[in-house]
């Protein structure tokens, strides 16, 4: 049998991860079989096991199932338990491992690729789901002064401040107080709402000072609406979430092959829509 590979998503059509894998792959020598397999949330479970028993053997896991994951398995790392989120399943035996490697993808993008110092940087995260749940503790890893956190539900600020334990450091605020925060040099989008096309950003301007970047975790359309909003508000840098994209497909790789593969062809290639990605005609 065949080792599979997939990602799991709720939509996931529009996912680049197949084709990032492939060219991974083609890198490597590796002949890589992996999917996009979408499945709503009740779904999911089912969808997952299915896949192992067809020989699947490591996966990534992108909305709405990332929380979901987190539960399902029985051994994760350090990052991934503090995180409460994965994003990387790798199957050992009958069960699922499981790991995050979402933030450690942003902070290489951010540091490596775009030359940004995260050090004593003042940081907002819009948004408290899977997602924001994981990057948030790479991003206090990379040397963030404080982390506030805003969203529109703000119970589910609280339990992701909780979980990174580190109180004074890391603190929740209410979606209401946004005018009242003052200024961030690091602000970041991690909500979905992007991908509704009706959706306007409209932020407090005073969130921005002459050296903040604003990143939206999401890329292409869903990116717009946000990075729109920063470009008005003068934001020195706006940044997507392709880069993040790919440098945790190549976390993962590293996990499921053993070798961590090249990313700078890979990222060249989507953002300029090239037909360099291995499986484009």
């Amino acid at each position: 049998m065949t080792d599979r590979y997939a990602v799991f998503g709720h939509p996931v059509a529009h996912s680049k991860s197949p084709q990032i894998h492939a060219t991974f792959g083609r890198q490597e020598g590796i002949a890589v079989d992996y999917r996009a397999i979408d499945l709503a949330p009740e779904a999911f479970l089912a969808g997952l096991e299915a896949f192992a028993a067809e020989g699947g053997v490591g996966a990534n896991v992108t909305l709405p199932h990332k929380e979901t994951a987190f539960s399902l398995c029985t051994t994760l790392t350090a990052r991934a338990r503090r995180a409460g989120s994965v994003n990387t399943l790798l199957r050992k035996g009958d069960r699922w491992h499981g790991d995050t490697t979402d933030g450690i993808g942003l902070v290489r993008d951010l540091t490596d690729r775009h030359g940004l110092d995260l050090r004593g940087r003042r940081m907002l995260l819009i948004g408290a789901g899977g997602s924001a749940r994981s990057v948030a503790p790479a991003l206090l890893d990379a040397g963030i002064t404080e982390l506030v956190v805003v969203n529109r539900t703000p119970e589910r600020a609280d339990e992701l401040i909780d979980a990174m334990g580190e109180p004074g450091r890391a603190i929740s605020r209410y979606w209401e107080d946004l005018r009242e925060l003052g200024d961030f040099e690091l602000i970041v989008n991690a909500t979905s709402a992007g991908r509704d096309r009706d959706v306007e950003f409209k932020l407090p301007l005073s969130l921005v000072n002459s050296m903040t970047t604003a990143v939206d975790l999401n890329y292409g359309e869903a990116a717009i609406a946000f990075l729109a909003w920063a470009r008005a508000a003068q934001c020195r840098n706006t940044v997507d979430g392709l880069g993040m994209l790919v440098e945790q497909a190549a976390e993962s790789f590293l996990q499921w092959h053993g070798v961590r593969p090249q990313t700078d062809e890979v990222y060249q290639a989507l953002r300029q829509g090239s037909a360099v990605l291995a499986g484009e005609d």
